[in-house]
């Protein structure tokens, strides 16, 4: 069946499973990095800080005091992310909708193709 409206809607369906374990996969690969670096930071830089425990504890205090500008800073790079992993589903989701809006149509138009060529096999066995 290579090469019919069925085959199309397969690949249509294979692309959108795809595309979705791609996208789950990749969030929780940069959280995961990001997690991971930001534990390995911390801990280096403890661990070499040419400092007194007094010196380190001002400083993880000033740290902590810069965390919430922090957070909003990554929180507005999230929302920034997200906004354009948005746009970009939305289009390849139209782009889709419109590939299988031609595999339908190709189907049917392969469908009525097959019923005009069945009517007429039918019709000359009818005629002497």
């Amino acid at each position: 069946m290579e090469g019919t409206p069925w085959t199309s809607v397969g690949l249509v369906s294979q692309d959108l499973e795809r595309m979705g374990k791609m996208s789950r996969q990749d969030s929780g690969n940069f959280l995961g990095s990001f997690l991971l670096g930001t534990a390995i930071g911390t801990v280096a830089g403890l661990l070499y800080a040419p400092r007194t425990g007094r010196e380190t504890r001002k400083l993880l205090k000033k740290s902590a005091d810069a965390l919430p500008e922090l957070a909003e800073d990554l929180s507005s790079t999230l929302q920034l992310q997200a906004d354009r992993l948005s746009e970009s589903a939305l289009k390849q989701w139209e782009e889709t909708l419109d590939r299988l809006r031609e595999a339908a149509k190709a189907g049917i138009e392969a469908a009525d193709a097959q019923k005009r060529a069945i009517q007429s096999a039918q019709e000359r066995e009818k005629t002497p």
